[in-house]
C-alpha cells in the first residue's frame, strides 16, 4: 500500500448529527458553540488563502501569528469554561494586545484615514479584507453564544481588535504593492444624478 494509516480521519460518531466537545459533551453539529468555532476555522482557511498568495514577510509573519491564535480560539470555544481544560490554551488579554501592537506599527506606515474606502485593491488585500468580514461573522455568532453560554471574557474583544487589524493589513498591502485605494463616494455619486 502507498500510505501508512496511523490514525483513521474518519470516526463515525457524527453520522447522526452531532459531534462531541472537548471535555466529551456531545452536542447537536448546528449547535451555537459548533457554529462559532467552526466560523473562526473557516476564517483560519481563509488566512491560508492569504499565505497562498506569496505575500511579503511583514505581512507573512502576522498571518501566520494570527494563525496560530485563531488556532487556540477554536480550541477555547470548543471546551466550555468548567471543562477539565488545564491544558486547553486560553484567550486573553494578552492576545489582544499584541494585535494592537501591530495595527499601530502597520498604521505609522499609513496616510491616516479621512473618508470611507471599499474593500479591494489589490489581490491581497482583496483577500484580507474578505477575511474581515468573515471575522465580523465570527464576532457575531460568538456574542451570540455568549447571551446563551459561558465563554472567555477576552474573546469578543480579541475578535473587534482582529477584525480591526484585518482591515489596516488590508490598507498596508495595498500601501506596500503600490495599489491606490478606492474612497467610497456615495453622497457624490447621489448629487450627480
Amino acid at each position: 500500500m502507498w500510505f501508512k494509516v496511523s490514525m483513521k480521519i474518519y470516526t463515525k460518531t457524527g453520522e447522526k448529527g452531532e459531534t462531541a466537545l472537548f471535555g466529551g459533551e456531545r452536542v447537536p453539529k448546528d449547535a451555537l458553540r459548533i457554529e462559532a468555532y467552526g466560523t473562526v476555522d473557516e476564517l483560519n482557511s481563509l488566512l491560508g488563502v492569504v499565505r497562498s498568495l506569496k505575500p511579503k514577510k511583514k505581512i507573512d509573519s502576522i498571518v501566520d501569528l494570527l494563525q496560530h491564535q485563531l488556532f487556540e480560539l477554536g480550541a477555547d470555544l470548543a471546551t466550555p469554561k468548567g471543562t477539565n481544560d488545564s491544558h486547553i490554551p486560553r484567550i486573553t488579554a494578552a492576545h489582544a494586545g499584541e494585535l494592537e501592537k501591530v495595527i499601530d506599527a502597520l498604521e505609522s506606515k499609513l496616510k491616516p484615514l479621512k473618508v470611507f474606502i471599499l474593500p479591494g485593491g489589490s489581490k491581497l488585500a482583496s483577500h484580507i479584507h474578505l477575511a474581515r468580514t468573515v471575522c465580523r461573522r465570527v464576532e457575531r455568532t460568538v456574542v451570540r453564544l455568549s447571551r446563551n453560554e459561558e465563554i472567555g471574557e477576552d474573546v469578543i474583544i480579541y475578535l473587534n481588535r482582529l477584525s480591526d487589524l484585518l482591515f489596516v493589513m488590508a490598507r498596508f498591502a495595498n500601501h506596500i504593492e503600490k495599489h491606490p485605494e478606492i474612497e467610497w463616494s456615495g453622497a457624490k455619486r447621489r448629487n450627480k444624478k
